[in-house]
């Protein structure tokens, strides 16, 4: 297990922080036996695998599972079909994930080569957030006082946060040899920050942004939120000499971040003990223009191998507003507890999960009525509206078997607007479009790239400003739709998609696993 500075017993998979690299190729199956050796619940969620037709191996606790408790076990058993490239798997219970967390490596299928030139070395880059205290005793913590929790000590690249404030640690260190190119498989296992990535002195080259090729671009600066991951291709081309590997936080509003900038080093073979070393410009914490470059430069490979399937024709039109409110709490410290919401549902979590009430047919734990569209709507960036209290509840929408959704994703300016990298889980999407303001119905759609749009599993919606996503419902199950900010998902900010069986048993949910979890 690596050691931080600042030494805690934190929860970890088979004693290693970031966790193992789980390898596999396009089209295997995969099965995992996790053990509970904790005094705490856990379930491991296989963030931006498609899980088709196996809703049960998904992991989110309460959602399709109900956790896995003290000396249980579990086998997440399922199938990675029609995926490759680079995704992650993480705790989705509480704030484990803050150390619960590693790579997947999904291979092309054997004889199938990369749609970009071959590397001549793979590398995994896990950047993450590490609290002094227990993240569990500070989310807490702040839920009883009502207010925002304590942000973190420091960012890491594979577990290291490099030179900080009382830390003597040098940080990872990336060693290349002059001439040669390397695939960086980049993935942001952070709790609640966007990171800038850079690496002094070079330009790297895009390839692939959640497990979905793209078509390649160069930049200096990756920008990647909460559960995105991103592959470059680095060329070693550089004087020799060390280079500085940058991470540090994207955030261009009043919200507090933890502005530590974790470093590592890039050191080329033949490099001598006394040569200098390259500094990195850090972007600005508010380099808006930085993120939005990078995004909009965001497009599908769309090629005959790799097709970019958009729905052109919509079944469901969502439109969803998602932000912080505040709602009354006479036990905190002001009177009021934070609370955050899509459509002004905070959603409240069950006690039984709800893919095995949707299963089963069991009453009570979920109703149907997620709204559409805001009830009562308002100017969502303008000024707030003076009531900021939500409605709790836990709300599914449902979608029939096959149908196409586009979802616009509205931020909102109440309490304070922000980026929200919001993911959705069993599926794909294309994101279409984005603005800042609001939303309209009747212009921004003519603006939508339904050609080669960037296909994500997780994708930020901009601070002030809107986000349209598409997918087909073709996966049938209980899907969940959050924000990847652990803050924003505490305090409500997520629904559930309920997707409808199709016909047959090739279109419908396949049986639980006799050993699936009791609540």
């Amino acid at each position: 297990m690596t050691r931080l500075c600042a030494s805690k017993p934190i929860i970890t998979v088979n004693g290693k922080f970031p966790g193992p690299t789980l390898y596999a190729r396009e089209g295997d199956t995969v099965i995992v036996r996790v053990v509970n050796h904790v005094k705490d619940n856990a379930t491991i969620q296989w963030h931006g695998v498609r899980q088709l037709r196996t809703g049960w191996a998904d992991g989110p606790a309460y959602i399709t599972q109900c956790p896995i408790q003290t000396g249980q076990s579990y086998v997440y058993n399922f199938n990675l079909t029609g995926q490759r490239g680079t995704l992650l798997w993480h705790a989705h219970i509480n704030w484990q994930r803050a150390t619960v967390h590693g790579a997947i490596v999904i291979l092309p299928k054997r004889g199938v080569p990369y749609p970009f030139p071959k590397p001549d070395k793979e590398v995994i880059i896990v950047l993450g957030e590490w609290w002094k205290s227990d993240v569990e005793a500070v989310i807490n913590q702040a839920m009883q006082l009502g207010q925002a929790p304590n942000v973190s000590d420091a960012h890491t690249i594979n577990g290291l946060p490099g030179p900080a404030p009382n830390c003597s640690s040098k940080g990872y260190t990336l060693h290349v040899e002059n001439g040669k190119t390397y695939l960086l498989r980049i993935v942001n296992a952070a709790v609640n920050e966007e990171l800038f990535f850079k690496i002094a002195g070079h330009n790297l080259t895009i390839v692939e942004v959640d497990a979905s090729y793209t078509k390649p671009f160069k930049t200096d600066t990756i920008f990647i939120g909460p559960g995105q991951t991103t592959n470059a291709l680095l060329t070693a081309n550089k004087e020799t000499g060390n280079y500085v590997i940058a991470i540090s936080p994207f955030m261009d509003t009043v919200v507090a971040t933890d502005n530590q900038t974790a470093t590592g080093t890039l050191h080329y073979k033949g490099t001598l003990a006394f040569s200098p070393t390259t500094l990195a410009t850090i972007p600005p914490r508010n380099a808006t223009p930085v993120t939005t470059k990078f995004m909009d430069s965001l497009r599908s490979l769309n090629s005959k191998q790799y097709p970019a399937n958009v729905p052109k024709n919509i079944d469901h039109s969502l439109f969803f507003a998602i932000g912080v409110g505040v709602n009354p709490c006479p036990t905190c410290v002001n009177g009021s507890r934070a609370v955050a919401d899509i459509n002004n549902v905070s959603f409240v979590m069950p006690t039984t999960a709800i893919l095995q009430a949707h299963y089963y047919n069991i009453s009570g734990v979920y109703t149907d009525d997620f709204p559409a569209n805001p009830l009562i709507p308002y100017n969502y960036t303008g000024s707030p509206p003076t009531n900021m209290q939500t409605m709790n509840g836990t709300k599914v929408y449902r979608l029939g078997y096959n149908s196409t959704v586009q979802v616009v994703l509205q931020g909102t300016s109440m309490i304070a607007p922000e980026s929200h990298p919001t993911h959705l889980h069993g599926y794909n999407f294309y994101a279409v479009g984005k603005g800042v303001g609001n939303y309209d119905p009747k212009n921004d759609p003519k603006n939508f790239n339904l050609v080669d749009p960037v296909e994500r599993n997780t994708i930020s919606v901009p601070t002030g400003g809107w986000t349209a996503i598409r997918f087909r419902a073709d996966n049938p199950g209980v899907w969940f739709l959050h924000c990847h900010l652990e803050v924003h998902t505490t305090w409500g900010l997520k629904m559930v998609f309920v997707v409808e069986n199709g016909k047959g048993p090739t279109e419908s949910i396949l049986p639980p696993p006799s050993d699936l979890p009791k609540c």
